[in-house]
């Protein structure tokens, strides 16, 4: 997008007619959101497939009420292997927005519903508050700070979604 701004604009570009500082940012920061949310999920989709991840993930997939019958359906290996696919797949959609919003816009659908299930583990797993520093609000490092992260990835991804359906309603791709 071509503006032209003033130098009492925040944005003001040296030229006056490219776009300011402030736009560029934005733009950049958006599209590295992507690659950052898909590089997260690529990286911990291709750990899901090892025996050390597996084990590491057991105990909260076991404690929850929403996916703990995963790990009776398909074992630890199964559930771990099956999130993997999931995880990969949910990488390259969101990494596809560099080409299609209609693809990131389902990859960004599906990494909300993640992050909404992983948050939930705060509530269902134990050991998330820490009794030595006198329970809630403490957060144990194991799990509790380890789910709190997902905060941020659940607004990375609600933000991911919103960008992609409004790039979906300009393009109408």
């Amino acid at each position: 997008m071509i503006t032209t701004a003033s130098q009492d604009d925040p944005t003001f570009s040296v030229v006056g007619t490219t776009p300011g500082l402030a736009e560029t940012l934005t733009r950049v920061s958006a599209m590295a959101l992507y690659c950052a949310l898909a590089l997260v999920f690529l990286w911990i989709g291709a750990m899901k497939f090892t025996d050390y991840e597996a084990a590491g993930i057991a105990g909260l997939v076991m404690n929850s009420p929403f996916v703990g019958w995963w790990h009776a359906l398909l074992g630890i290996a199964g559930t771990s292997r099956m999130l993997g696919v999931v995880e990969i797949a949910v990488g390259l959609l969101l990494a596809a927005r560099l080409v299609s919003p209609r693809l990131s816009m389902v990859g960004a659908s599906i990494s909300v519903l993640t992050f909404l299930v992983t948050l939930s583990f705060l509530f269902t797993t134990p050991g998330v508050t820490e009794p030595r520093a006198g329970g809630f609000p403490a957060l144990s490092a194991m799990p509790g700070q380890f789910l709190l992260k997902d905060v941020v990835l659940l607004a990375v991804s609600c933000y991911c979604l919103g960008e992609s359906l409004l790039a979906q309603q300009r393009h109408g791709s």
